[in-house]
């Protein structure tokens, strides 16, 4: 009993060290440092969406300065190849003359990746990520090589610009934890933001747990307990997302094109119990399960014709959801 209630104890200090060093850097978006948060503990991935200038890149590089973990920017453009992020054989010239092929790694292998603008690419390097996110490993040549864990893709998208743009397909979407909104700062934020940046320059986080603690965090979540009705909920949850279950009403049926997945199940109770550790719980509630709901759900409820005509977007479909249940 003493060695879990130290074990909770040190994780509250750790999430609490974490936060605030990052805070050092990044003025407000306290929920979206809490949900990224979240999706590396739980190992997932996120889109995040926002307009330039949000400092969804700052954001990125100090989450892997705190955590001690290797990264790598991959800016995204419409000429980048599949071997620019994945590397390549190179052939080399060896003693004696001889000549051998040998594998010289790309961006990718490095523990937190922000791939800036994904949809500037076209789909054949977009493709390049998937078999990296979902198996965490690569293939090059026919050969397969692993990526060492964690492995986290943030990727970033503008929400105005679609010139030029290729949009992600749904498989690829739903690869991602979450699909995080950064939206414009409130007023007394952004006049400390002005005040952070313009009288000094930024100081440099330090990093304040390992990488092994990170894979600790990680095992923890999985070996979290979770109430029955807590996974019902999330189950009903998704399945009222579906035109043709019997969970859905008139709404979702006149609505929603595609419902959710079994992998948007997963993926809020996983969320919901990576919320009550942050919160220092022991359990996942409900209430965990209804912080989860937007972040998860966004990126993988398609509106349909109708819901296009009258302006109902999923943001709007969800929040129907959420106070039907």
């Amino acid at each position: 009993m003493n060695e879990n209630a130290e074990r909770w104890e040190k994780v509250r200090s750790q999430v609490a060290a974490l936060r605030k060093e990052i805070a050092r850097v990044i003025v407000g978006q306290d929920a979206i440092v809490e949900q990224m948060l979240v999706a590396l503990i739980c190992r997932g991935h996120c889109l995040i969406v926002g307009v330039p200038g949000l400092a969804k890149t700052l954001l990125v590089r100090t989450f892997g300065q705190v955590l001690g973990l290797k990264f790598r920017r991959i800016q995204f453009t419409p000429d980048l190849m599949p071997t620019d992020i994945l590397g390549s054989e190179i052939l080399q010239s060896g003693d004696g003359g001889a000549r051998r092929f040998e594998f010289v790694s790309g961006p990718i292998f490095a523990h937190l990746i922000l791939a800036d603008e994904i949809n500037r690419t076209p789909p054949k390097t977009q493709a390049a990520l998937l078999e990296a996110m979902q198996e965490k490993q690569v293939t090059v040549a026919g050969q397969s090589r692993m990526l060492e864990e964690p492995f986290i893709v943030y990727a970033t998208q503008n929400p105005i610009e679609h010139e030029g743009t290729y949009p992600l397909p749904e498989a690829q979407l739903d690869r991602f934890f979450f699909c995080l909104n950064i939206d414009y700062p409130a007023i007394p934020e952004e006049k400390r933001i002005v005040e952070h940046t313009t009288r000094q320059a930024l100081p440099t986080p330090q990093a304040i747990v390992s990488r092994q603690e990170v894979l600790d965090l990680q095992e923890i979540v999985l070996k979290m307990p979770i109430a029955e009705h807590t996974v019902d909920a999330a189950v009903r949850l998704v399945n009222s997302t579906r035109p043709k279950s019997e969970l859905a009403d008139d709404f979702i049926r006149n609505y929603v094109a595609w419902g959710a997945g079994p992998r948007a199940s997963q993926y809020l109770v996983l969320a919901a119990k990576a919320f009550a550790l942050l919160a220092g719980q022991t359990t996942a509630s409900v209430e965990d399960i209804g912080k989860a709901v937007l972040p998860v759900l966004r990126h993988r409820i398609i509106p349909n014709y109708n819901a296009t005509g009258e302006g109902v977007t999923a943001e709007k479909i969800i929040s129907h959801l959420l106070e039907k249940v």
